[in-house]
């Protein structure tokens, strides 16, 4: 069974930063690619970046992605927080699951809250 799980979300003030992390864990024989997505009240779930340097508009500048292959883990730092970046925050990942697989499965984290105000 494969499990994605976040942490780092929380409050923070407008200004400040947060580090998410989004670790994979399980089954499965490699790592495609893993991203971030974020939901805000009211919205639907956009695209905040991945595959890569794939950033929204609206973050870029303020958000890095990272991966530690070694640790099936990607980052999101957050910088420059505005209270608009206020959301729950989901990690997804599209894995290989077999040596013999000839396509990808994405999957999601359980999400976290991200709070930004004063």
């Amino acid at each position: 069974q494969v499990q994605l799980v976040e942490s780092g979300g929380g409050l923070v003030q407008p200004g400040g930063s947060l580090r998410l992390s989004c670790a994979a864990s399980g089954r499965f024989f490699s790592i495609n690619a893993m991203g971030w997505y974020r939901q805000a009240p009211g919205k639907q779930r956009e695209l905040v970046g991945g595959g890569g340097t794939n950033y929204a508009d609206s973050v870029k500048g303020r958000f890095t992605i990272s991966r530690d292959n070694a640790k099936n883990t990607v980052y999101l730092q957050m910088n420059s927080l505005k209270p608009e970046d206020t959301a729950v925050y989901y990690c997804n990942a599209d894995l290989v699951l077999t040596p013999t697989s000839s396509s990808t499965r994405r999957y999601w984290g359980q999400g976290t809250q991200v709070t930004v105000s004063s």
